[in-house]
């Protein structure tokens, strides 16, 4: 078996952001698949990493639009099509009862797009993954900052990565098993 068919990617722990963000940087200058880990949020870290698009916010549109024009489809077609009732002469098509509830249904229903958006977009839920395999990477959830440069990347070498990450000064290296 071949280091890069049991390995799945060398990551380098940080002990502060900035240097993080300085890795992040020099890692996507020489290589493609990169990932950083973080406790909490960091600023400018998505941009390192390369993330420009965001597609959530067209999933709570679309999920906004979907709803409110189907529930608005909905009471319309009960009130004229289905059971018309006419009651004291007013016209069956009354939007503007039908306003409350639409508006009501598309919030809900952009919330949720917002939230099934957001897990398809992480390609969650993913209950394990390779990394969780790393020594010490429970420490990315409380004070630790890592970047880790995986095997698929077509100029992953072991060794030269092994001294390029060495070279970004990191507290430590550590080998990810597959």
């Amino acid at each position: 078996m071949t280091a890069a068919t049991a390995t799945y990617a060398l990551a380098a722990e940080f002990a502060d952001p900035a240097r993080l963000i300085d890795a992040v940087g020099r890692c996507r200058e020489r290589y493609v698949d990169v990932d950083a880990y973080a406790p909490y949020a960091v600023d400018g870290l998505a941009e390192a990493l390369g993330f420009h698009e965001n597609r959530v916010p067209l999933f709570t549109l679309i999920g906004g639009i979907l709803g409110g024009v189907g529930i608005y489809a909905l009471q319309w077609y009960t009130a004229v099509i289905d059971y018309p009732i006419n009651s004291g002469g007013r016209p069956l098509d009354s939007w503007p009862a039908f306003v409350i509830p639409a508006f009501e249904i598309t919030v809900l229903t952009a919330a949720l797009a917002t939230f099934f958006g957001m897990l398809v977009a992480n390609g969650l839920p993913r209950l394990n993954h390779p990394i969780f395999n790393a020594a010490d990477f429970d420490l990315a959830s409380r004070n630790r900052f890592f970047v880790s440069v995986r095997t698929s990347d077509p100029a992953f070498d072991p060794q030269d990565t092994r001294d390029f990450l060495a070279r970004l000064d990191p507290v430590r290296l550590i080998e990810v098993p597959a």
